[in-house]
């Protein structure tokens, strides 16, 4: 029905849905638990840090595409570096975006080829896409990959030319695939003889969208609740944000938008409350690290 109904709606229908489901999924949203447990063999993170922070950014729309400079100097200004995923052929990435991002070490991911449809529907889809997001991985020279609407197959990505995937969670009982792989550690999703395998990075924090946009919370409690969780349990705190519903400006939000300031002040918090104590990396230095030390460890 979506491409029937205007966005409003949608976003009304949705917040409906997920506040109702919401008091059902208290047990395992924002935290879940069974996810604290370490990977075998674990030794911890490099430099003795008590935590990994991944920060990454999906940019769904030509509308987000313009917001990217307004983000990479907000975070720039905290000191702090991050990936941003680009829908292949839903907008127009000019290449000095990209060569920009890396000359200042942020990371360039993929985030399909476009935002509106199940990349997974079925295998002959994607095939049939895999074949092109493969050229456009070569061409931007990027390893990474996350599927639009956080949609997965690890069995099926192993086609992708990449070191690592980013598409599914922790727990989110709100995702149209709900289905979280529970556990705030990577894990590395083994080839054979024909396929190599690669590092999956779930995401361990709410996503933005949810938290201020369906949920219309009005502080970050949410987000320094779960990251606080995920210190505690030595984990990995990899966070989701989308700068098409940032608002960098002050002026009237729309009904999906929130204040860029509430990213902002998350930062300060992790800096302010846990200075020295994380390894702050992008998520192909977190990939590699795991898959020379744990490739041997699944989930």
């Amino acid at each position: 029905m979506k491409p029937f109904i205007s966005r409003q709606l949608q976003i009304a229908l949705r917040r409906k849905i997920v506040l109702k489901k919401r008091l059902a999924c208290a047990n395992i949203w924002p935290i879940d638990q069974k996810a604290n447990k370490p990977p075998d063999e674990w030794s911890g993170w490099p430099e003795q840090k008590r935590f990994a922070l991944v920060l990454t950014h999906d940019v769904e729309s030509a509308k987000g595409l313009n917001k990217c400079y307004e983000l990479i100097r907000l975070e720039e200004h905290l000191g702090f570096r991050s990936s941003f995923n680009f829908v292949a052929e839903g907008y127009n990435i000019m290449p000095e975006l990209r060569h920009y991002l890396t000359s200042k070490g942020f990371e360039v991911g993929m985030h399909g080829l476009y935002h509106d449809e199940n990349l997974y529907k079925s295998i002959k889809i994607f095939h049939r896409q895999a074949v092109r997001i493969n050229q456009y991985l070569k061409e931007w020279g990027s390893v990474g990959f996350r599927a639009p609407s956080m949609y997965h197959n690890l069995d099926w990505t192993h086609s992708l030319d990449i070191e690592y995937d980013a598409s599914t969670f922790d727990t989110d009982p709100f995702e149209p695939q709900p289905d979280g792989v529970e556990t705030i550690f990577p894990f590395f999703v083994q080839g054979n003889s024909s396929r190599k395998g690669f590092v999956e990075l779930p995401y361990t924090l709410p996503q933005d969208f949810t938290v201020f946009v369906i949920l219309k919370e009005k502080n970050i409690d949410i987000w320094k609740q779960k990251l606080d969780w995920i210190v505690e349990n030595r984990g990995m705190a990899l966070f989701i944000t989308h700068p098409d519903y940032m608002n960098f400006n002050g002026t009237k939000l729309n009904h999906e938008e929130y204040p860029a300031r509430y990213y902002a002040e998350f930062l300060e918090y992790i800096k302010s409350k846990y200075k020295d104590q994380y390894w702050h990396v992008l998520p192909k230095d977190i990939a590699r690290f795991w898959s020379e030390n744990y490739a041997n460890n699944n989930k």
